[in-house]
């Protein structure tokens, strides 16, 4: 399984607006300045963010995007689900030989919960800590 640039970057948007966004809007621009990112290609990222419920925009001279829910009631997995769609460990599920099937089901529900167990707080409060996280 890999995480494309899609979800990489869809969720450094999340956390950007984690972090920041909750007291005033943060724009694409800001946000791409401040990751070193295209404005561009976070530009296309954002639309399924608004459209999935999770980030909102604000309008006007001083707009950008906030957070569509509190950070607490996001998960990564939504995030990540949203953007690159069913995350599987192994394509197709015509796997003949049960120890390996449940192997891959084991992966599979062990990735799960971990998306799921970590919210968009979680990750913006260790964002600055050092650690890369790798799924």
């Amino acid at each position: 399984m890999k995480i494309s640039t899609k979800g990489r970057y869809g969720l450094t948007i999340m956390i950007a607006l984690a972090k920041g966004g909750e007291l005033k809007p943060l724009s694409l621009k800001k946000i791409a300045q401040s990751y070193d990112l295209s404005e561009h290609y976070l530009e296309q990222l954002i639309a399924p963010l608004r459209n999935g419920g999770l980030v909102k925009s604000v309008r006007g001279a001083y707009g950008g995007y906030k957070l569509g829910r509190p950070a607490d009631e996001i998960t990564a997995g939504d995030i990540i689900r949203l953007l690159e769609g069913p995350l599987v460990v192994v394509e197709g599920d015509n796997c003949d030989e049960v120890t390996k099937r449940k192997l891959w089901d084991k992966i599979q529900r062990a990735v799960d919960d971990v998306l799921d167990s970590t919210t968009l707080k979680d990750l913006a409060e260790e964002d600055d800590t050092g650690y890369m996280f790798y799924i």
